[in-house]
Order: structure tokens, then C-alpha cells, then sequence
């Protein structure tokens, strides 16, 4: 695998049980990932340090998952120009108020919001394959073939 291009970023541990779905979907495709937990109101000083360094060092893009007040994806939205995915994380309110956090980004920072749990970490790491396979036709074929086999995995029923 290549070395990471997507950052991938929790505000606390308990996360990575969704967010891990975000990097196994990124290494199917063969793109390196990095992932950090750094808490947007408990270590702002050290998440602030790894967004500086993201662009200097070759990150294309970040999925950041965040719960409650999900303040996560926009602050690094905030804090970089590369595209930002918001993965909510179910919480107390089964994830709505994550959701919600997420998808009211003010205008002029963009945050891309997923689905919560799991699906909305497999999808914002699709959303990101698609987004390097605008530039790289290896990632391209790779996500034309995915998609294949997604849409003929459904035409026969099978137990699971």
C-alpha cells in the first residue's frame, strides 16, 4: 500500500469501531490512510498540529467522525483547504444530533455528511475513492469494477 493520502480522524476512541470501515474501505482500493484520535474540544492544540501538516505532507482528503456536537468536521473543515467527509457517530440522540451538527455547516465551509455509523463511513470513503479517481485511472478502474460488483451482488438472493 501507498503511503497514507487520507486522513481519517475521531474526536475520542469509542469511534473507531465505525471509523475502521472508513480505512478497510480505503485499503481495498489500495490507498494508505492515517488514523488519529484527536478531539476537537480536548486536544485542539494537537489536532490543530496535524491538520497544519496534512497538505505539506501529500493528504489528498480527511473523513473526520465526531458525535454529540460533532464540532470535529467542521474545525478541520476550518482549518484546510482539502475536502472535508463527516461521518456522525451514533450518540445519544441515535446519532441525530451528530447528523444535524454535521449538516449545519454554516456557507462558505463545506463539510461532506454521510449517512451515521457504519454506512456513513463506508460511503465517505467511497466519496473519497471517487474523489482520486478523477485524477488516477488506477483508482478509476478500481471503482468502476466495485460498483460492478455491487450492482450483481443483488440480482441473486443468497443466506448470509
Amino acid at each position: 500500500m501507498d503511503k497514507p493520502v487520507i486522513g481519517i480522524v475521531m474526536g475520542s476512541q469509542s469511534d473507531w469501531a465505525t471509523m475502521k470501515h472508513a480505512a478497510e474501505t480505503l485499503k481495498s482500493f489500495g490507498i494508505g490512510s492515517e488514523a488519529k484520535g484527536l478531539s476537537a474540544h480536548r486536544q485542539s492544540d494537537r489536532l490543530h498540529a496535524w491538520i497544519s501538516e496534512l497538505e505539506s505532507r501529500g493528504f489528498k482528503a480527511v473523513i473526520a467522525g465526531a458525535g454529540m456536537a460533532a464540532a470535529l468536521p467542521g474545525v478541520v473543515a476550518a482549518q484546510t483547504r482539502l475536502p472535508v467527509m463527516g461521518v456522525p457517530m451514533e450518540s445519544k440522540l441515535d446519532g441525530l444530533d451528530s447528523l444535524l451538527s454535521i449538516a449545519q455547516m454554516p456557507a462558505g465551509i463545506p463539510v461532506g455528511t454521510f449517512a451515521i455509523g457504519r454506512a456513513g463511513a463506508v460511503n465517505a470513503a467511497l466519496m473519497t475513492v471517487a474523489i482520486l479517481a478523477l485524477s488516477d485511472p488506477k483508482i478509476a478502474a478500481k471503482l468502476v469494477e466495485y460498483r460492478a460488483n455491487q450492482a450483481n451482488a443483488t440480482e441473486t438472493p443468497r443466506d448470509e
